[in-house]
């Protein structure tokens, strides 16, 4: 049993200044002592924000804020059968008019395929991937 950190808890955590060990530590302190780790997709999500910053300074806090959690934390990538997930889930979801948006399928199916649980800010997002177990801090 495990978590995957959505990157809404990421982010949040940067903007009010804290760490990434901050983050692990009131997740630890919410859920218990367990694997904590991000999908690849949250690297994509917080390299992005680097480069969208409106300042050097921002800039540079993102990245370092970025590194931390690339190295603190397992990332796992999108693997062959998490992308076969993601698309049956996205598949049988949109036949039932279920959209869920592309970022979140794949960190859901991330999730699943290693029988974990999300943790996230957005929940709504995340309450449309089936068999999904959604935590919030």
């Amino acid at each position: 049993m495990g978590l995957i950190l959505d990157t809404s808890v990421l982010i949040a955590g940067e903007r009010r200044g804290g760490t990434i060990e901050d983050i692990l530590n009131q997740t630890r302190a919410a859920h218990g002592e367990m694997d904590i780790a991000l999908s690849a997709v949250s690297v994509v999500e917080l390299t992005h924000g680097i480069y969208r910053a409106r300042t050097e300074a921002d800039r540079e806090r993102r990245r370092v804020f970025a590194e931390e959690a690339f190295h603190d934390l397992i990332v796992h990538p999108v693997t062959l059968q998490i992308a076969q997930l993601a698309g049956r889930i996205e598949g049988e979801q949109t036949a039932q008019g279920n959209i869920i948006t592309f970022e979140d399928l794949l960190i859901g199916a991330t999730a699943l395929h290693f029988g974990f649980d999300v943790v996230t800010l957005n929940v709504k997002h995340f309450e449309r991937i089936p068999s999904l177990k959604v935590v919030t801090l």
